[in-house]
């Protein structure tokens, strides 16, 4: 089985489209390629209880959970709004990716 390949990477600025947490943005801190999800640097923030120990003697913690990719969009660096994403190829021939609507290269 050939692996999914996706648009968002690790390290891009992405903003949340649908969702309860529709509206934040932040960085990719990780791409689940199998669950075709990511991981957004505070978002998708959840609590979890677990048994007081020295490690969480209050017995709960906070931790970011995956969003799945369809729900994320890349934000343009010079306009700053999501927009959708493609590739061509640049003048020494290598691939890259570019925002459709204003021509601007990742």
């Amino acid at each position: 089985m050939t692996q999914p390949k996706f648009k968002i990477k690790k390290g891009d600025q992405v903003q949340v489209i649908t969702g309860a947490h529709k509206g934040k943005s932040g960085v990719v801190k990780q791409v689940f390629l199998d669950k075709a999800s990511v991981l957004v640097e505070n978002t998708n923030i959840v609590v979890r209880n677990v048994k007081p120990d020295y490690k969480h003697p209050q017995g709960s913690y906070r931790k970011e959970m995956p969003i799945h990719i369809s729900n994320v969009s890349l934000i343009d660096p010079s306009t700053g709004v999501s927009g959708r994403v493609g590739y061509r190829l640049n003048e020494a021939g290598k691939k890259v990716r570019y925002f459709k609507k204003s021509g601007t290269v990742l």
